[in-house]
C-alpha cells in the first residue's frame, strides 16, 4: 500500500486509523479508535455513519461476521466507550468506496444567532430557507449554512471526523421563521435530541396570528395522520385506532379587527401541529394555503402581501436539561419577529 493512501488515511479522523501490513501488502483488517465524538452510540449506528454508502443489511452482516470490538464479537446493540478499538475485515477498496463522501457544498450565511456556547448553537431561520436539504434543493439549506459557518469559525473540522456532523434537533417549514437548535459536539447532540424529545426540558413556543376571537386558552389534544403525497395532515380524533397523538396550546395575547395574536406552546412536535390543529379548532392561521381560509388569505394578501402562514419560533426555555448541557436550566432564548410580520402585527394590533 502506498506511502500517501496511508497519509490519507490517518486523517479521516481524531482517533487512530491503522492498516494493518504482511509482507509489503495491505491485509484486510481496519482498526479504528473510537473518539469522544463517535463514543455512547450503537455500533451499527457508528458503521451507518462512518460506511456512508453501504446498506442496512450490509452492515448487519459485517457485524455478524466482520466487526471485533476490543479483540470480541459484538452485536448491533453494543455501545461504544472512548477508546474502544473496532476491527473492520474489509477490503482496501471496498472501503474507500462505502466512506467515499460528497464535497461539502458551502453555503453563505443567511441566518442569525440567538445564542453559541461550546455545545450548541441557536439560530434564527428566516423566511423561505429547508431546515435540511431535499430533492428540490440540496445545498442551500439551513443545516448546510450552519456547518459551512462551524466550519469557517475552526469549531468544526471535517476531515478529523469520521461520523460525527453538527446537526439539528427540531425542524421548522420552508416558510415558517424562527428558532432552531443545533447541537455542535456529539455528546451535546445526543442529549439535545433526548431534551426536544421528552417532556420536561424544553418548553418551545411560537407566535401567529389567527382569524377569529380567542377568549381563552385552549388545550388541544388529538391525533393526527400525514397524507405524504399531499404533504397535508389530517386531524383525528382521539379515539381513532390510526394516527399519532399530537398536542397544543394556545393562549390569546391580543384581539382586534377579528383577528387573534396567539402564543402557542408546542407540547408534541408533528408535522404542521400547529397549523392543522387551529384550524381544526375554528382558528385557522393567517396567510396559510394549506389549512387556513381562502377568503381570509385573499384579504390578508391584499392588506399585508402575505402569501403564507403567519407563524414564528419565538422562544425556546430550558426548564431541565441533563449533562453536559445542566447550565442552560432557567435560559429563555428569544427570536423578535421578522420585519415584515411586526409590521403586519403591528397594523391590525
Amino acid at each position: 500500500m502506498h506511502t500517501e493512501s496511508i497519509q490519507n488515511l490517518s486523517v479521516v479522523g481524531k482517533m487512530r486509523l491503522e492498516l494493518l501490513c504482511k509482507g509489503g501488502m495491505a491485509s484486510n483488517m481496519i482498526k479504528l479508535i473510537i473518539s469522544g465524538n463517535e463514543k455512547e452510540q450503537r455500533l451499527d449506528r457508528f458503521l451507518k455513519k462512518y460506511l456512508k454508502n453501504a446498506s442496512l443489511s450490509y452492515i448487519y452482516k459485517l457485524i455478524r461476521k466482520d466487526v471485533k470490538i476490543n479483540g470480541k464479537r459484538g452485536n448491533i446493540e453494543t455501545m461504544l466507550s472512548e477508546g474502544d478499538e473496532i476491527s473492520l475485515y474489509i477490503g482496501e477498496e471496498e472501503l474507500e468506496k462505502l466512506t467515499q463522501s460528497k464535497k461539502l457544498i458551502k453555503s453563505k450565511k443567511q441566518f442569525n444567532i440567538a445564542y453559541e456556547d461550546e455545545n450548541i448553537l441557536i439560530v434564527e431561520k428566516p423566511f423561505g430557507l429547508l431546515t435540511h436539504g431535499d430533492s428540490t434543493e440540496k445545498k442551500n439549506h439551513l443545516a448546510n449554512q450552519v456547518i459551512s459557518y462551524l466550519i469557517e469559525k475552526g469549531d468544526y473540522v471535517p476531515r478529523l471526523e469520521r461520523t460525527f456532523v453538527p446537526s439539528p434537533v427540531n425542524r421548522l417549514d420552508r416558510n415558517t421563521t424562527g428558532l432552531v437548535l443545533f447541537g455542535k459536539n456529539n455528546k451535546a447532540l445526543q442529549t439535545l435530541n433526548k431534551m426536544i424529545r421528552e417532556r420536561g426540558y424544553i418548553n418551545k413556543y411560537y407566535l401567529t396570528i389567527v382569524a377569529g376571537n380567542l377568549k381563552k386558552e385552549l388545550i388541544l389534544k388529538d391525533k393526527m395522520e400525514k397524507d405524504e403525497d399531499k404533504n397535508l395532515v389530517k386531524v383525528l380524533s382521539l379515539d381513532d385506532e390510526e394516527g399519532k397523538i399530537m398536542e397544543t396550546i394556545a393562549r390569546p395575547l391580543k384581539y382586534s379587527n377579528g383577528y387573534t395574536l396567539v402564543e402557542v406552546e408546542l407540547v408534541t412536535g408533528r408535522t404542521h401541529q400547529i397549523r392543522a390543529h387551529l384550524s381544526k379548532a375554528g382558528y385557522p392561521i393567517i396567510g396559510d394555503i394549506k389549512y387556513g381560509r381562502s377568503e381570509i388569505n385573499r384579504k390578508i394578501e391584499r392588506d399585508f402581501n402575505l402569501t403564507t402562514q403567519f407563524l414564528h419560533a419565538y422562544r425556546l426555555s430550558f426548564i431541565g436539561a441533563e449533562e453536559p448541557l445542566e447550565y442552560l436550566v432557567g435560559k429563555n432564548i428569544k427570536a423578535e419577529l421578522p420585519a415584515n410580520l411586526e409590521k403586519i402585527k403591528n397594523s391590525i394590533f
